[in-house]
C-alpha cells in the first residue's frame, strides 16, 4: 500500500525535532541532524555582523620562479595605497602572507574599508584611472597564474582583530557551507569562540558576501605548529567544545587550511 506524501513528511519532520526535544539518553540524536532554523526578514549579513566595515581577501597563486619580484610588486601597491589622500583612515592592510603548508606558491592579503561599499567604489575608481597603479597591476599580471578576490564581513562575536607584533604563523581555515546554513553556524560559533577566548590564537573570523558565497574563514594565530597542537588539544578538553563542533560539521560541504607565514610588509606579525 503506497503511503500518502503528507503522512511521510510529517513523519520525518517529527523525526527531525527529536533533536530539541529527546530526553538526554537520546542525546547523541541531535549531533546527527542539522537543527532547524526559523525563516527571518532580516538579511543574513545584518545578523551575523554589526559593523559597517567590509573586507576584502585577495588570492594568488603566484609563478614559483616569481616569489620575489611578486611581493614586490604587492609591496609598491601597499604603499601606493598609502600614498593617496582619499584613501588614508578608510583603506589599509592587514595583513599579508605567504602560504608554507597547503597550497604552494600561494600569497593572500587582508585589506579594510571603512566605509562600506562606497570606500571601496572610491577604491576602485582611484585603481582604474591611476597610470602608476595600472602599470603595477599589468605588472602583477605577468608574475601570478591565478588570483581571486572575495568582499567579506567580520562576524560580530568574533574578538575585535588586534595586530601581532611578534613572529607568529597563522592558520586559515576555510569552509563551504551549504546553502542557507550560515545563521545556524553563527548561532554554534558564538557559543564555540567562548571555549579559546582566553587565549591569544582567535585573530579573525569572516563569513562572504560577494565572491564564494556561504565561504567562510577563520584565521588563528600560533607561535609554532608544536604551540598550534597544544592549544588545540586544549580545547577538545573544554566542555562543550565537541557538542559545538558536532553541530557544524553536517553544515559543511567543504574545508580545507593553509599555515601561513607574514610577509614583511605584513601589518600583523
Amino acid at each position: 500500500m503506497a503511503i500518502p506524501l503528507k503522512l511521510v513528511k510529517s513523519t520525518f519532520q517529527n523525526f527531525r525535532h527529536i533533536s530539541s526535544s529527546a530526553p538526554k539518553s537520546d542525546a547523541w540524536l541531535s549531533k546527527i541532524f542539522v537543527r532547524k532554523i526559523e525563516p527571518t526578514k532580516e538579511s543574513h549579513s545584518r545578523m551575523l555582523s554589526d559593523k559597517e566595515v567590509i573586507y576584502s581577501l585577495q588570492t594568488h597563486n603566484y609563478r614559483p620562479d616569481s616569489k620575489k619580484p611578486y611581493l614586490n610588486n604587492v609591496n609598491n601597491m601597499v604603499q601606493w595605497v598609502k600614498g593617496q589622500d582619499k584613501l588614508k583612515d578608510s583603506v589599509a592592510l592587514v595583513g599579508s602572507w605567504t602560504v608554507n603548508v597547503g597550497d604552494q606558491d600561494q600569497a593572500l592579503h587582508l585589506w579594510k574599508f571603512t566605509g562600506g561599499f562606497h570606500q571601496i567604489d572610491v577604491f576602485n575608481h582611484l585603481t582604474n584611472i591611476d597610470e602608476d597603479y595600472d602599470k603595477l597591476r599589468i605588472e602583477q599580471g605577468k608574475l601570478v597564474r591565478a588570483r581571486h578576490l572575495q568582499y567579506l564581513l567580520a562576524f560580530s562575536y568574533w574578538p575585535q582583530i588586534l595586530l601581532r607584533e611578534s613572529k607568529n604563523i597563522y592558520e586559515i581555515r576555510s569552509y563551504a557551507l551549504k546553502p542557507g546554513t550560515m545563521i545556524e553556524w553563527g548561532n554554534n560559533w558564538a557559543r564555540a569562540i567562548n571555549f579559546r577566548k582566553n587565549n591569544d590564537e582567535a585573530f579573525a573570523g569572516f563569513f562572504s558576501q560577494i565572491g564564494r558565497l556561504y565561504n567562510v574563514h577563520h584565521i588563528w594565530c600560533y607561535e609554532s605548529l608544536n604551540k598550534r597542537k597544544e592549544t588545540r588539544e586544549s580545547a577538545w578538553r573544554s566542555p562543550g567544545w565537541d557538542e559545538c563542533v558536532a553541530y557544524t560539521v553536517p553544515l559543511i560541504r567543504e574545508m580545507h587550511c593553509r599555515v601561513m607565514v607574514p610577509t614583511e610588509f605584513s601589518p600583523t606579525k
